[in-house]
This record gives structure tokens, C-alpha cells and sequence, in this order.
């Protein structure tokens, strides 16, 4: 998944709205598309972490130019663009709520070897 780090409006307007709170979900919709609720969420999961690591990834690529050789108490200062890019990423939607978004868009793919080899 590749996020628009820049505050720039349009990129913001050109993604799909992902609440940023919990919303009730109907169960019968969560298992459409594998015929079980169980497999769905293991889906899900699986995206979310996916999601989480990339995100991570990219936050300590982008925290790591901040880092600082001496690592001494008083050597240690608040950096504004620091500031702003976790808080930037702390308000990010949880990578939960995406996985969910994505999985009832239809945009995960996925497959179930244990379905395929029964066939």
C-alpha cells in the first residue's frame, strides 16, 4: 500500500473515506465472498498486518534522517518535521479499518490452498 506522505489536499481527496472510528459491520457481509466467517477475518488479519509492517516500515525509514550519532540527554531536542510526521501518522486510519475496507471493496486478493487442493 503506498501512502501520499505530502499534505497536499488533492492526493488526500483522491482516497477512498475509511472511518477512523469503529463501525458496526453486518456478519453476513464479511463471509460473501469466502462462504466463511472464520476464513474472512483470517483474510482480513493477514491484510492488516501487511498494512501495519509497510507502515511501519515507512515511518522508521522517515524518523531514521532524524537520528542523531550521540545519543546524550541534553544532546536531545524536539525537531518540528519530526513532529509533524508522526503526528501526520498517528492519524492515519488503522490498518484494521482499511483491511476491512479494502476486503468488502473486493480490492484483496487472495487464495486458500487447502480449497484448491480439494478441487
Amino acid at each position: 500500500m503506498s501512502n501520499n506522505t505530502n499534505n497536499n489536499p488533492a492526493a488526500a481527496a483522491v482516497k477512498p473515506a475509511i472511518a477512523n472510528s469503529t463501525v458496526t459491520r453486518d456478519l453476513r457481509e464479511l463471509d460473501i465472498e469466502t462462504g466463511n466467517i472464520y476464513e474472512s477475518l483470517v483474510v482480513m488479519s493477514k491484510r492488516a498486518n501487511q498494512i501495519s509492517n509497510n507502515i511501519k516500515e515507512e515511518l522508521h525509514g522517515k524518523l531514521s534522517e532524524f537520528a542523531s550519532v550521540n545519543d546524550n540527554l541534553e544532546e536531545v531536542f524536539e525537531n518540528r518535521e519530526q513532529i509533524e510526521i508522526s503526528k501526520y501518522y498517528e492519524k492515519l486510519p488503522k490498518p484494521s479499518l482499511v483491511a476491512v475496507q479494502e476486503f468488502l471493496d473486493g480490492k484483496i486478493y487472495y487464495r486458500n490452498p487447502a480449497k484448491e487442493d480439494q478441487q
